[in-house]
């Protein structure tokens, strides 16, 4: 995993409660092996029309929300199977950072163990912004996990965020590369209670 940095771009406004993964990510998708090469079936159901053709009323298919790196969501994102094949689709498409006002726990401890940022903000705040998108057609946003803040035109917005998770976001590590950096600690430990 790559460490986080700062974030700057427009927030997509999916105004969906309850988006499940299999709306993230739709189970005849799931065959691949490789953590690669899911952003292409991203909402798949929802981006695509019948013949294959791109559905121009999908919010992230607007021409103003190419290459957008912060979505906007409702209450329980991620709820249904705990697949982690969804973080893996957000990350392909190129999603670094989720904001919302719940997310469902499995889902929302894979974001971090694969580099994204899932940012848990009042019910009234996440309004706020889908209004702001509402008025002017998007949200330009910069989100520092440094400062823990997100900032646009209308000002600062201080988020809450575990340490723990922080400090391994910014690292870019994932509980396998944390261990991992105790290599030698865990050798010396193993070898001096070994029994024969």
């Amino acid at each position: 995993m790559k460490p986080y940095e700062k974030v700057k771009s427009r927030m997509v406004p999916l105004n969906v409660p309850n988006v499940d993964t299999d709306q993230i990510i739709p189970k005849q998708f799931l065959k691949r092996i490789e953590r690669s090469g899911f952003g292409q079936f991203l909402f798949f159901d929802w981006r695509f029309q019948a013949d294959g053709k791109e559905n121009p009323d999908f919010v992230a298919n607007k021409p103003e929300y190419k290459n957008a790196q912060i979505l906007l969501a409702r209450d329980n994102f991620g709820c249904g199977s705990s697949r982690e094949h969804a973080p893996w689709a957000l990350l392909d498409y190129g999603f670094k950072v989720i904001i919302a006002p719940s997310f469902a726990d499995i889902f929302y401890n894979n974001c971090f163990q694969n580099g994204i940022l899932p940012i848990k903000m009042s019910p009234e705040q996440v309004d706020n912004f889908f209004k702001m998108a509402d008025n002017a057609n998007f949200v330009e946003a910069t989100v520092d996990l440094e400062k823990q803040e997100i900032l646009t035109d209308a000002g600062a917005i201080k988020f809450e965020i575990d340490a723990g998770k922080k400090e391994k976001l910014l690292k870019g590590l994932d509980d396998i590369s944390l261990t991992l950096q105790f290599t030698r600690q865990i050798a010396e430990y193993e070898k001096s209670h070994v029994i024969y």
